[in-house]
């Protein structure tokens, strides 16, 4: 990407649609990890707007299929406001979560960004879990694992309509990459919904750079490339700190060559990272691997490229 781009760190410290306490710590465990200071060093434009704030968790039992609706809906009213008004304002918003229900009011806002400007939409969907889940079909309530859902235009209304009226997203603009946790229900409901599904197993037969070219096919420069990063994407073996851990998802180089790839296509405008439990991670070692995975999203790379090399000579 070109040194000229401008990213604004956004955080939002709660778990409230998760099933674990600790996400919440999540935004600081990032900065300690020093987001910042590595996407400046980068030749980024940073401002870090600190966090927003929002209701506490109250930790009570879902009621009519939703645990905390009505304080999940106020922090992505919140999370929605900031991330449009650094769109409008020609920078990339980097949400610092906290648990993945927050994507609701950050890709509501990229969605609807994307209509006022007629530019076409592709969500990156980096995570082991589909989120696909609805007050019919969730186990739990927890609404962490129904954003994608929600999106699409299968929740309450509160979150439904926060970017405007009807659904936020077409299944059709989102590609999931990594998944390797699907509930029963949800299963039959993402094949109903024909969502692009980059499972482990896909990944595992035919490679990470074929999984991104088939992923990233498509984009142009009318495109809006929104990644949402879920560090339980990663296998726990590099990426401890999370609340919903699940073993055999992508090793630290196949994870640096999807960032890669991504930053190669120089399209990303806009990025969620969460899910981040720094409770349950080791020394802050999955926070770093994060903010390395980062940078490398925003093109920083492994190897000297040829072009480069070219340069040089």
């Amino acid at each position: 990407m070109e040194s000229s781009v401008a990213v604004t760190l956004i955080g939002a410290p709660t778990d409230v649609g998760a099933g674990a306490r600790g996400a919440s710590m999540g935004p600081e465990a990032l900065r300690v990890a020093g987001l910042a200071e590595a996407l400046r060093a980068l030749g980024l434009d940073v401002i870090d707007r600190g966090n927003l704030h929002g209701p506490a968790n109250p930790w009570q039992p879902a009621h009519g299929g939703y645990r905390h609706l009505p304080e999940v809906a106020a922090w992505n009213r919140a999370v929605h406001d900031a991330v449009r008004a650094e769109l409008r304002a020609g920078r990339v918003p980097i949400l610092l979560g906290g648990d993945h229900s927050l994507a609701i009011g950050s890709i509501g806002a990229v969605a609807r960004h994307c209509r006022e400007q007629g530019r076409k939409l592709r969500v990156l969907w980096l995570d082991a879990h589909a989120d696909f889940n609805t007050c019919a079909i969730t186990p739990s309530g927890n609404l962490h694992g129904m954003p994608v859902a929600v999106l699409c235009g299968f929740g309450p209304p509160e979150l439904v309509e926060l970017g405007g009226s009807g659904a936020a997203l077409r299944p059709t603009e989102v590609r999931q990459i990594g998944i390797r946790s699907v509930d029963a229900g949800e299963k039959r409901f993402v094949h109903a919904q024909r969502l692009e599904v980059y499972d482990m197993r896909y990944i595992d037969e035919m490679g990470m750079r074929a999984t991104m070219e088939q992923a990233l096919a498509g984009l142009d420069e009318q495109t809006h490339l929104h990644v949402s990063f879920d560090v339980d994407f990663l296998d726990p073996e590099i990426a401890p700190g999370v609340g919903t851990t699940v073993p055999g998802g992508p090793t630290y180089r196949e994870a640096q060559l999807c960032m890669e790839m991504i930053a190669d296509t120089g399209r990303l405008a806009s990025l969620d990272i969460v899910e981040l439990n720094p409770a349950l991670d080791e020394r802050n070692r999955t926070a770093r691997v994060a903010v390395e995975l980062v940078e490398s999203l925003f093109g920083k790379s492994t190897l000297m490229r040829e072009h480069q090399v070219r340069r040089r000579g």
